[in-house]
């Protein structure tokens, strides 16, 4: 048995940077928890309370020290992180280095040396609480950009462990990648994998052409074979494992007699546009929200939708409201919509119905079910659940969705109409084109969107990856 490997470690394990609970301290300083929502959440915990494993993770709160604690089964391994750690690590390296540097640079990333320390203490601190809980030749799935180094760290600590890593946000090319000052360490990091999951196709490719360049490892198709003193170590696997949601679930729920009254109520409330479009995001510059508004403000100006019966809804989740770029993305979008509100708006009735707060699922539901078309115009995006949240609401066939083609959900969901969002004039008329399009042939669309998302769901995505890992053969040669 290798060293410090606990006799009553976890077979299986989840590593990502928050657990599946918030936790707090109460008035009596005892922990209290409500569980996160969120798709990683659903998919995994049939998984892990069936395999009786364990999740690594952040409690969300800054300096608190907590014992691990069991929730429906799943033992929870508080990471603790300091309020310090916090701005560097999280909301430094992980939110303004790497975020924006992985889609595609729409906003400057930021280098700063000290955050790049933090992330990589973090990251140990992970590996370590990892390390410390898996059983001998456990399974370890390590999620997302805040934990490229988990990997590498962990495998010096365990040899023996089969370690998996999921990137859910995309994979840049190698001419933005390597602007990282320390974009060997974190491919190093990537590579103590054995299977490294992406979205997308073209995101594993990114990370093998990354992987070709930086190191002295072979390629070959997907399969990176690592060396050590002339003889084959080990092979790595980059491939894609797109994400899906519950989709089940969401489509009983758009089913249910509430929701779908909901819906009605919400058409009715605004007025019972001949048209309802709606926009569904967190605000984020990645996702955008002023290209799909300005296009639709000179639809109105062009007289191609008319202001009267024609209502946009648009949903902006707070994000990030302490980040100077995320508080200019938010004047620069209500401006827009006073802008349009101002010219187009009549008594009674606004071209663009501007929410920025978040919503419970019956209430996304309800709105999915209300609108006619659906414009999902991310610049840049991993996948986007959203596309797919609106296709499984829709068990009445009908509905539109504009989809960017810059999104995972792009790859997979043919029924969509495709666009550029940086083409404004090319977005205009996807829009208008949804607008109008023949009954028939959006039921067909919609037919074909809806046998994907009912088909692929966020339990066969998980247990797809889980299966290609596990088959990774065991490291006898570190008992």
């Amino acid at each position: 048995m290798c060293p410090d490997v606990a006799a009553d470690g976890y077979d299986l394990l989840v590593v990502a940077n928050r657990l599946p609970v918030d936790v707090s301290l109460g008035d009596d300083g005892e922990p209290t928890w409500t569980r996160s929502p969120g798709g990683l959440v659903t998919a995994l915990a049939p998984v892990m309370a069936q395999a009786e494993g364990a999740w690594v993770g952040w409690g969300g709160s800054p300096d608190l020290e907590l014992d691990p604690f069991e929730v429906d089964g799943t033992q929870l391994v508080p990471v603790a992180l300091s309020e310090d750690e916090v701005a560097r690590y999280y909301e430094g390296f992980s939110n303004d280095t790497l975020w924006p540097l992985y889609h595609d640079t729409i906003a400057a990333p930021q280098f700063h040396r000290v955050w790049w320390d933090a992330y990589q203490r973090v990251n140990r601190r992970f590996a370590q609480a990892a390390a410390d809980q898996a059983a001998q030749g456990a399974t370890v799935w390590v999620h997302d950009y805040q934990l490229q180094l988990v990997p590498k760290y962990l495998r010096e600590l365990r040899p023996d462990l089969r370690i998996g890593y999921f990137h859910h946000i995309p994979f840049p090319p190698l001419e933005i990648f390597t602007q990282l000052p320390w974009r060997k360490q974190v491919v190093e990091g990537l590579l103590g994998a054995d299977l490294v999951g992406f979205q997308r196709a073209g995101d594993a490719s990114n990370f093998v052409r990354v992987v070709r360049r930086l190191t002295d490892e072979t390629t070959r198709g997907q399969i990176i074979t690592l060396m050590r003193h002339g003889k084959v170590d080990r092979h790595v696997r980059a491939a894609a494992f797109p994400i899906s949601i519950d989709s089940g679930a969401f489509d009983e729920l758009a089913r249910s007699p509430e929701v779908q009254e909901r819906a009605r109520q919400i058409r009715r409330e605004l007025g019972d546009p001949e048209v309802l479009l709606l926009g569904v995001d967190r605000l984020d510059y990645t996702k955008g929200i002023r290209h799909r508004i300005k296009a639709y403000g000179e639809l109105l100006d062009d007289g191609r939708l008319s202001p009267s019966t024609t209502t946009l809804v648009q949903v902006a989740s707070p994000s990030r409201e302490n980040v100077g770029a995320y508080q200019q993305l938010r004047d620069d979008v209500e401006l827009l919509v006073g802008r349009i509100n101002g010219d187009h708006g009549q008594v009674g009735h606004a071209p663009v119905q501007y929410l920025h707060q978040s919503f419970p699922m019956d209430e996304m539901a309800a709105l999915y079910l209300a609108a006619d078309v659906m414009l999902v115009t991310a610049l840049r995006d991993g996948m986007n659940l959203v596309a797919k949240e609106y296709v499984a609401a829709r068990s009445d066939d009908r509905g539109a969705l504009v989809l960017s083609e810059f999104t995972g959900a792009a790859d997979e969901l043919s029924g969509a109409i495709l666009v550029n969002p940086h083409d404004i004039d090319g977005m205009k008329d996807a829009i208008t084109y949804a607008v109008h399009i023949d009954p028939r042939e959006a039921r067909k669309r919609m037919r074909r969107l809806r046998r994907r998302v009912l088909g692929h769901d966020v339990s066969a995505w998980s247990q797809e990856f889980l299966a290609v890992l596990t088959a990774v053969p065991a490291r006898t040669d570190h008992v």
